[in-house]
């Protein structure tokens, strides 16, 4: 979904704006608010799960737009955004980090405020870890991101866990072939129900536009999505060590957002990260799920 100006879809989106870049040869949609910053004012880059859109980020771009220069992106591998994909590898975790880089410098911007949702949120972290140059502040809202495993855990991931995700990934990829026009069906029909989407609160116009967006998703790129979670699955549980390493070396200050009734993200993660990083500052919402930009905007932000 694109719009000149989001508030022809909703009032209060109006001032955003669906805009396209070129970043090497790939055409890179993203979404802006719309006011002439000066310099001094803080960028804010608003990084989705890497399989949805930069439209899940809407509301609060409307909560940042009075306040700073917003920008949320589509990044490479999203199933219902609208950024080109150059080879299956591009929608790695580890890959849309490093676009993160080339995409600030296609828009000429020198450093940013980095927020990341769920996956998003290590896509987000790793680029922190490996600009520091570039950030000035990183915002983790309910990430995704190693969870504390015991040692007998661990050596199971790396043996059995390992060897599952090299099965499971083309075999799901098979299978989205063959069946994901009806997989696709299933999952638009919780989504009748505009006051909650897989137990997530929301807004009737966020609700209706995501069944929108994944109406018009071709059944062919859900194969992305299979490269983004098995990257995120081997990354969180088999290849740990550059996301804990980042964990520990990120410099910038940072802001934890989790809903108390995150059913994903669990609390012994957040206790782990914490305990690892006692700098960060964490935000708790109370009666919030794994949705914030849906469900508290407002609160999602770094203030």
């Amino acid at each position: 979904m694109r719009y000149t100006d989001w508030g022809e879809r909703a009032s209060r989106w109006s001032g955003i704006r669906s805009k396209t870049v070129d970043v090497h040869g790939t055409k890179v949609h993203y979404l802006v608010t719309d006011q002439t910053w000066a310099s001094e004012v803080p960028v804010h880059l608003l990084v989705p799960n890497p399989a949805n859109s930069a439209s899940n980020w809407l509301d609060v771009l409307a909560e940042l737009r009075p306040h700073a220069h917003a920008i949320a992106v589509d990044l490479p591998g999203t199933i219902a955004g609208h950024t080109a994909l150059p080879n299956r590898r591009a929608a790695s975790i580890e890959t849309n980090a490093l676009f993160l880089r080339d995409f600030i410098d296609a828009l000429g911007l020198d450093r940013v405020t980095v927020h990341g949702w769920s996956a998003g949120g290590m896509v987000a972290l790793l680029f922190a870890d490996q600009a520091p140059e570039r950030v000035d502040g990183l915002v983790l809202v309910a990430p995704a991101l190693p969870p504390p495993l015991s040692a007998a855990e661990a050596r199971m991931w790396q043996t059995l866990g390992r060897a599952g995700l090299a099965v499971v990934a083309p075999a799901a990829r098979v299978l989205l072939r063959v069946s994901g026009r009806r997989i696709l069906a299933r999952k638009l029909r919780p989504t009748a129900d505009t006051a909650s989407i897989a137990g997530t609160r929301m807004s009737p116009e966020i609700a209706g536009l995501l069944r929108e967006e994944m109406s018009a998703v071709a059944p062919r790129c859900l194969g992305r999505a299979v490269t983004v979670y098995a990257s995120l699955m081997s990354l969180m549980l088999v290849r740990r060590r550059p996301v804990l390493d980042a964990m520990r070396r990120v410099a910038s200050p940072t802001l934890l957002v989790w809903g108390d009734e995150d059913r994903i993200a669990a609390r012994a993660s957040i206790d782990d990260w914490t305990a690892q990083r006692p700098d960060w500052n964490l935000v708790v919402l109370h009666r919030v799920g794994h949705a914030p930009p849906f469900e508290d905007p407002p609160i999602t932000l770094a203030r």
